[in-house]
């Protein structure tokens, strides 16, 4: 389906034009949030949350850009909006609490990532808490590069920069993602 026809059926409310959504972008949604997330029963829900804000949105959609460039942004967008709720949550409730009653840090949730395979659950939770470490840009784009295999010219235009400021986020992305596994590794040993 043409691009333009595609997002007039949208606009028109086409039901046929949403499930074509859906199933072309809903594993793509999934896994940048479950990569930016790290919990698949939230990434489940922010994948829902993309679709209906697609389905409420569309009409203010203005084709400057590509309509998956702008479900790149939508679900980027949502992501983040996710984790400043989270943080908000977590510094006023008191109920919420990263450890266990022996001091320990809650592990994890395991779950199968396409772009990541490790041979080891404790490298994987490290390289989670490395990403973690990385500013908004830097974490998005490294994500969108590393994880989803996107093209500079692509990163670009979701986060609207040019490809060289994309080039210099993922470079020092990888520079602290380094630096800050290097640290974990000293401190093991």
């Amino acid at each position: 389906m043409q691009e333009k026809k595609l997002i007039k059926n949208l606009r028109d409310r086409d039901e046929k034009a949403f499930k074509f959504i859906v199933d072309k972008y809903k594993n793509f949604i999934f896994n940048i949030s479950v990569s930016i997330i790290q919990n698949t029963e939230e990434a489940d829900d922010l994948t829902q949350e993309v679709f209906i804000q697609i389905y409420k949105s569309i009409n203010k959609f203005k084709e400057k850009s590509s309509l998956s460039t702008w479900i790149y942004r939508i679900t980027l967008s949502k992501c983040y909006e996710h984790i400043r709720f989270k943080k908000r949550k977590k510094r006023f409730s008191k109920i919420i609490n990263l450890f266990r009653e022996d001091g320990s840090i809650i592990d994890i949730p395991v779950f199968n990532h396409p772009g990541i395979i490790l041979e080891k659950k404790e490298e994987g939770k490290m390289l989670f808490e490395a990403i973690n470490s990385l500013n908004e840009e830097q974490k998005s784009a490294y994500i969108l590069k590393n994880i989803q295999g996107l093209s500079y010219k692509k990163i670009s235009e979701v986060m609207k920069k040019s490809t060289s400021s994309i080039e210099s986020l993922i470079f020092r992305a990888k520079k602290n993602l380094k630096k800050y596994l290097e640290k974990k590794l000293n401190d093991k040993k």
